[in-house]
């Protein structure tokens, strides 16, 4: 009878010995996966605003062009309210901008 359990023990620990060999087969590569797609979707999220980023700009350098052909139209003592306009689509643009660039 003692010789069945320490059969049963043996058997156990060699086999737990053989498993702490291999070391942890699935859950490393499960993390190292893990981190892998986050890093990807990282790397996607950061070219997507990469790109609004320089749309975004382009965008400011046409309101700036048109508030400038704004302000040239009026004399100095007049505001005209489309020139206001443009100030305030161009501070939104660069807060845009500026939020995303905020994020990372």
């Amino acid at each position: 009878m003692r010789k069945a359990a320490s059969a049963g023990t043996i058997l156990a620990f060699g086999g737990a010995l053989l498993l702490w060999a291999q070391g942890p087969t699935g859950r490393h590569d499960h993390d190292e996966h893990t981190a892998k797609m986050k890093r990807q979707q990282v790397e996607d999220l950061l070219k997507a605003d990469h790109k609004k980023s320089v749309e975004d700009a382009e965008e400011l350098m046409k309101l700036s062009e048109q508030l400038k052909i704004e302000l040239e139209k009026n004399d100095r003592h007049i505001l005209s309210l489309k020139a206001y306009k443009k100030t305030e689509e161009i501070e939104k643009v660069a807060k845009r901008i500026r939020g995303r660039m905020k994020r990372f």
